[in-house]
């Protein structure tokens, strides 16, 4: 039996809708300006140049069930925290160079996310050159809603997605802009990374993004995959 100097951490796992199961995390890569509206708004040129990415701890995911409310502490040194409004396809096969066309026998299911951004540190750090961690990588930065199986609502290649703040539109776009598509975002994925079972990617998020301050109450939507619901304290 092996013994360990320090216990080993929880597993973070995602409920699994209508079910008793979970979805163990086991990394989370989310893909940078996949709406040419937000790299726009964002200054930078929405033609279609490959795919960059950035990653979060599994432990930065907060796991949110349906018809409950996260209380999101704010974080430490920003002024500037951001939502983005995301969907997120969890692996559920392991592969590397997976062609697009069998990509998505590669997507075990769907959720709603939100990957908060301080956006001030991403910004400071991008002017330096230096690497976006303290941007995006922080405690609590990843909220998710509960994962919709691929077997029962199909693979979502076009819809409503959307983000309230205190029950007013901040964002609202069609996963059918995303600039890279599910599929394609695996493919390209899994040439740089071995995928496995509990990948999470969060696919981009659409044009709107903006800040939200304490005591605001956010809810995020994708047609098909029910709402997600945060409150910043």
């Amino acid at each position: 039996m092996t013994s360990y100097v320090f216990a080993p951490p929880a597993v973070v796992a995602i409920p699994v809708v209508n079910s008793d199961e979970k979805v163990a995390v086991r990394r989370v890569y989310c893909v940078g300006r996949n709406y040419a509206a937000h790299a726009i708004e964002m200054g930078f040129d929405p033609n279609r140049e490959p795919p960059f990415f950035f990653c979060k701890p599994a432990d930065a995911v907060v796991p949110v069930e349906a018809d409950h409310t996260y209380d999101l502490p704010y974080p430490s040194e920003t002024q500037n925290l951001h939502y983005e409004a995301e969907l997120v396809a969890v692996i559920g096969k392991s592969g590397s160079n997976i062609a697009t066309e069998d990509a998505l026998n590669h997507v075990w299911g769907y959720a709603v996310g939100l990957d908060m951004t301080r956006r001030d540190l991403q910004m400071k750090m991008r002017e330096m050159g230096r690497p976006w961690e303290i941007g995006k990588a922080f405690d609590y930065s990843a909220p998710i809603g509960p994962i919709y199986p691929a077997s029962q609502v199909g693979h979502v290649s076009q819809g409503s997605i959307w983000l309230t703040v205190d029950g007013e539109q901040r964002q609202h776009s069609d996963i059918n802009k995303l600039i890279w598509s599910v599929a394609e975002t695996v493919a390209y994925l899994s040439t740089l990374f071995h995928l496995e079972p509990g990948d999470l990617i969060f696919t981009g998020t659409p044009e709107g993004v903006g800040a939200v301050e304490r005591g605001q109450h956010m809810r995020v939507g994708v047609d098909g995959l029910g709402e997600l619901a945060v409150n910043v304290k």
